[in-house]
């Protein structure tokens, strides 16, 4: 008998079974479909009713006010506004898949709204043509919309999270166009919109590149009303002799055709899944047609809104919200009358189980073989139902039935429980949410629960999270930042205790992210207290910075030990606060300091002087002043007289006196000093020999460059300005009469006085110049003989170096010089003589 009440609520269209379950009685009052524009979410979404402004009405006790209002598909309120829009009449208004209510005026303005009736800012204009022409028409889709002008121009917007408005190409056709269907993006070939527009005898397929008639047989006459399918597959048309017609979308061929009792077209065509059409006229029968067989009618005595959904119609009324869907085939399989099926006999079995009848046993023994599918089916018709004692009854008998199998997954029963507990949960009155299984594999759990926490259903959206294993960190993040908005008036210090029972709930919540959110409203102080617990610093630094905590920030910045996160301080705080306090700040902290020094000394040298000058380090700034000198000098324009050598000179003179000022730094002052001085000399120099060849060089070089140009009075005068040294003076002397090879001179210096450094440098000098004569001068004269023998090596005369070797009876020096002359025979044997004779006299 349960199966005869079950299925004689179905109707037949041809083959096929539906059924039309009522999902809510709508709690709403006072609410006629007829006097109002009004549009429902797929998925179960909330409905939108604002008062249609192009209808002459009786308002009752309503105020003259437009509201639009917001209710959940049973027809509780979620949230209303007065309508004060500008822009004229309203033209249309959809649902994005993210829950936005998208509202179109006459002038192409877009208003936005979300589910609480809160207008979302900007809006957005279609253009100016739209804005002249005005906008007649609207087509929507799930992120997008098609608008057609009085002058018949098509607007679009592709995706709403863009809000990038286009105008489709112009169709050039004289008559204004009878209706408009989309095919969205994902369905064309292009990727792009392409609108189907049935104008005069035809249909136009339009797109931003061009305008593509439809050729064929298909369509004859004009056509009144189109509407594709879910999947972009197929397309319903009704024509202007009354004919409904489905066709694929490529118009290759009808797959369906039925005449009806109308020509007028109908108020309303949708799709019923994808099997049937569904055709509503005021005051008519709604009728379902299908491919083969007779029409199906149902009977209304209220106004009526189709929406279609993918498995199926919600039928929505003034008083009740319906779900038109085919019967799945399980389903029939269990519940048709007259069923003989394994599905219908494990019923039927647990039916007889409960009444303790023997026949339980024989109805499983008769289905043993496909008991595995029997139990599959009754799963599956339980996930289909919206009646909950008939899903009980459903996975009872699929238990039943699973104890007596061997071989089925024996988690299936429990993942339909799972779903159809989360199902259940949604689909209360309270909530609202009617989703089918379909609908619901097909939406995803997390969006389901997006959905629920934009509706603030954060204790449901918390339970259903745990329950299926998902991060719960969304929905209390979510809780957490509606909170603080909606508690104005709670102290700061009760509601960190609320917020801090709930966000430890969660581990590795973000906390600065409800920090931010606390900021944005005002609760400034609350948001301090609430970073303190983010133990993530990269995240809690920036936060603590942008509520005014320099301080905090600086601190955990620097215990952090990350350098990037020191200098995001460092620089906020640098551009914030006053040159003295900044040096406070960091004066104290080693890190902070070090890494502001370390930048400073690269970028910001006079900044770096004014806090060494705070901090008394008189030393650190005359270091900088002398650096400061040498980067002028880097400067080609700080020599030849330029303007920048005064400034240069200055520079040194300055840290020579601040380091004067400390008995630390007495060598660094008179090395500055000195510096300063030489660099006057050398400019003087190259201003009188106008080359620019001695600054920046030293004492010595100095002194050679001045002997070298034949300027000795110069020379003098550096040496006795830098007490140069007798001997110091004598090797440059030396060295740079060779190099321009004044060898009179040179040998005029040797016999002003014995020279302090030997003769010697003056032998190498000469040999260096390969000037072996000029060396033969003053090679006699070393006292030392071995320095005498390997003189004489150097210039190769072998037999002198050999007698001054004997005389100093150095047998290792013969042997060292008879490598040198080894390509000389005799140099050779003269050389071991004189080594034998020594090694003879006992001389080693």
């Amino acid at each position: 008998m349960a199966n005869v009440s079950v299925a004689a609520e179905w109707q037949l269209l041809y083959n096929r079974y539906y059924r039309k379950p009522e999902l809510y009685p709508m709690r709403w009052k006072n609410i006629d479909l007829s006097r109002n524009k009004v549009t429902c979410a797929p998925f179960g979404g909330p409905i939108a009713v604002i008062r249609d402004d192009s209808k002459i009405v009786q308002l009752y006790s309503e105020s003259a006010l437009r509201k639009l209002r917001i209710f959940t598909s049973s027809g509780v309120l979620i949230s209303d506004t007065v309508w004060k829009n500008p822009g004229g009449r309203l033209i249309g208004m959809s649902w994005t898949d993210d829950q936005t209510l998208i509202c179109i005026v006459q002038d192409g303005t877009v208003y936005r709204y979300n589910i609480h009736a809160e207008l979302i800012e900007p809006n957005v204009t279609l253009g100016k043509e739209c804005f002249e022409q005005n906008a007649v028409e609207c087509v929507f889709w799930g992120n997008g919309v098609v608008c057609l002008t009085e002058g018949g121009l098509l607007f679009c917007i592709p995706d709403f999270k863009v809000m990038s408005p286009c105008q489709l190409a112009e169709t050039g056709a004289e008559d204004f166009p009878n209706c408009m269907a989309v095919i969205e993006p994902k369905y064309t070939v292009s990727g792009n919109v392409e609108v189907l527009v049935g104008i005069g005898d035809g249909i136009l397929i339009v797109d931003e590149d061009g305008v593509q008639r439809v050729e064929g047989e298909v369509v004859q006459g004009p056509v009144q009303k189109m509407v594709v399918s879910w999947d972009g597959k197929y397309l319903a048309i009704f024509t202007h002799d009354g004919r409904i017609l489905v066709t694929d979308i490529n118009f290759k061929g009808v797959l369906l055709e039925y005449n009806c009792e109308s020509a007028l077209p109908p108020e309303q065509l949708a799709w019923c899944g994808l099997d049937s059409v569904l055709l509503y006229w005021d005051d008519t029968p709604l009728l379902m047609v299908g491919p083969r067989g007779d029409p199906v009618h149902y009977f209304y005595d209220e106004p009526l809104l189709l929406i279609p959904e993918c498995d199926g119609v919600r039928i929505l009324s003034n008083s009740s919200l319906e779900f038109l869907q085919r019967v799945p085939d399980s389903t029939v399989s269990i519940f048709k009358i007259g069923s003989t099926s394994p599905a219908a006999l494990l019923y039927d079995a647990l039916d007889h189980f409960d009444r303790r009848s023997a026949k339980a046993d024989e109805n499983l023994r008769l289905i043993q073989k496909s008991l595995p599918e029997a139990v599959e089916a009754c799963i599956d018709a339980a996930g289909h139902e919206f009646d909950v004692l008939r899903q009980r009854t459903l996975l009872r008998a699929a238990s039943y039935g699973q104890a007596f199998c061997s071989n089925f997954q024996r988690d299936r029963i429990q993942e339909m429980c799972k779903t159809l507990r989360v199902l259940n949960a949604v689909r209360d009155p309270e909530i609202g949410i009617p989703l089918s299984i379909n609908q619901y594999k097909l939406l995803t759990p997390s969006v389901l629960i997006a959905r629920l926490i934009n509706a603030h259903r954060h204790l449901l959206a918390l339970r259903i999270s745990e329950y299926v294993g998902m991060n719960q960190e969304v929905v209390i993040m979510h809780w957490a930042c509606s909170k603080i908005t909606a508690s104005l008036a709670i102290p700061d210090a009760t509601l960190l205790e609320i917020l801090l029972d709930k966000l430890k709930l969660c581990r590795g919540i973000s906390y600065a992210a409800v920090a931010a959110h606390a900021d944005k409203n005002g609760r400034r102080k609350l948001a301090a207290m609430l970073v303190e617990h983010e133990p993530r610093s990269s995240k809690q630094v920036p936060l603590l910075l942008s509520i005014g905590e320099e301080d905090t920030a600086l601190m955990k910045a620097t215990e952090s030990g990350d350098t990037d996160l020191v200098y995001l301080v460092l620089f906020h705080i640098w551009q914030k606060r006053q040159p003295l306090e900044f040096f406070g700040m960091i004066q104290a902290r080693p890190l902070p300091r070090d890494l502001f020094i370390s930048y400073a000394r690269c970028y910001k040298h006079e900044f770096l002087k004014d806090f060494f000058l705070s901090a008394g380090q008189i030393q650190e700034v005359a270091f900088l002043l002398w650096k400061e000198s040498w980067e002028l000098g880097k400067n080609p324009m700080a020599s030849k007289g330029s303007p920048l050598h005064g400034p240069r000179i200055k520079l040194i003179d300055k840290a020579q006196h601040l380091f004067a000022e400390t008995k630390e730094h007495t060598f660094e002052s008179k090395a500055a000093e000195e510096h300063a001085k030489l660099l006057r000399i050398q400019h003087e120099l190259e201003v009188s020999t106008k080359q620019a060849i001695f600054v920046d060089s030293s004492i010595s070089d100095t002194i050679r460059t001045c002997i070298v140009l034949g300027n000795h009075r110069a020379a003098m005068k550096v040496k006795t300005e830098f007490k140069v040294s007798e001997k110091r003076w004598y090797w440059l002397k030396v060295f740079a009469l060779a190099t321009i090879r004044d060898w009179e001179a040179l040998e005029k210096f040797s016999k002003e006085k014995r020279p302090p450094i030997g003769y010697r440098p003056f032998v190498e000098a000469c040999v260096d110049a390969d000037e072996k004569g000029e060396a033969l001068k003053y090679i006699p004269k070393l006292a030392d003989l071995r320095e005498r023998a390997e003189a004489y090596a150097r210039i190769g005369m072998a037999k002198e170096a050999a007698d001054a070797a004997s005389q100093a009876k150095d047998g290792e020096l013969l042997g060292r010089l008879k490598l040198t002359f080894q390509q000389n025979a005799a140099a050779s044997s003269l050389f071991d003589t004189l080594r034998d004779r020594l090694s003879f006299q006992g001389v080693s």
